[in-house]
């Protein structure tokens, strides 16, 4: 017993960390969303739900909130689908089965900062590689970025294809662990394999997939490196997501208090997506 005291009194200063740099920051977030602060000053006053009514009534943040949706729901289907289909192909015995995940894997330990930095080079108009390479067969130039429709797909692209891998990973150890014999099964009753796979290994991979959307999905939703990077001009281009928004309210514009109002939307939201996604995928998983 006394071990175990001398062991708990070691949680004390994690304890202390998180509340000092997570928890008590949330709350004075909270607080200051009721204020009308600059960011910079001493002076301010509460405002009650008056930065909450303006968020609620502000066209440009409704059009953020689009985006955000885009970013997180779009980069998330996109994830599942690339991460099993490759997890798919290297659950199958081949040489190069390494090589792939290897290479299938690789984007997500590049920081999203230095990626969105990568493809800006090469999709920007001016000096692109894209466009250089569009200009070769005697196209015109593109404004990838330039354009809001445009420059939301190539960031939904980019965030999409780079956390492929975290999917593929978490497929990949969910495919491992089913038994052969459910296959085996399929196989002698003459199932089709499109057929085992619809009915025999997708309901055997519902943790997995119950895993791998909530973490994209969360990632997706509060999207902010990759946006920085390939929209410097970001309030011109449109591509603002809740938390590039949040950002530029705060430092550009010198609305605090709005500001805080928007981080606390933007958890609220997060939160209540992954309960209302968690809860129905758990409604999938099957018990062997």
């Amino acid at each position: 017993m006394k071990s175990m005291k001398r062991i708990n009194l070691f949680y004390i200063p994690v304890l202390a960390l998180f509340g000092v740099f997570v928890v008590y920051p949330f709350f004075d977030g909270i607080r200051i969303s009721f204020t009308n602060w600059n960011g910079y000053l001493p002076d301010y006053s509460y405002v009650g739900f008056t930065n909450y009514i303006t968020l609620v009534n502000d066209q440009w943040a409704f059009n953020v909130f689009r985006n955000t949706i885009i970013y997180g729901f779009g980069s998330t289907i996109i994830q599942q689908v690339v991460g099993l289909s490759i997890a798919l192909f290297l659950d199958s015995k081949f040489r190069a089965r390494g090589i792939v995940r290897t290479v299938s894997y690789l984007p997500v330990m590049i920081a999203p900062l230095i990626m969105g930095y990568i493809i800006f080079f090469i999709v920007q108009y001016r000096g692109g590689a894209l466009n250089d390479l569009i200009g070769l067969f005697g196209m015109d130039r593109l404004d990838w970025i330039g354009v809001p429709n445009r420059a939301i797909t190539v960031i939904l692209i980019v965030n999409s294809l780079q956390y492929m891998g975290v999917s593929m990973v978490i497929y990949l150890a969910g495919l491992q662990n089913i038994p052969n014999m459910y296959k085996e099964a399929a196989a002698i009753d003459g199932v089709s394999a499109w057929s085992t796979f619809w009915h025999v290994t997708l309901p055997l991979l519902a943790p997995a997939l119950s895993a791998s959307v909530v973490i994209n999905l969360i990632g997706g939703l509060k999207l902010f490196d990759i946006i920085r990077a390939l929209s410097p001009a970001a309030p011109a281009s449109g591509t603002h997501s809740l938390v590039t928004f949040l950002t530029f309210q705060y430092f550009n514009i010198e609305q605090a208090g709005y500001s805080a109002a928007i981080g606390v939307f933007t958890f609220v939201f997060i939160l209540a997506v992954s309960i209302v996604v968690i809860k129905l995928l758990d409604k999938m998983e099957v018990v062997l």
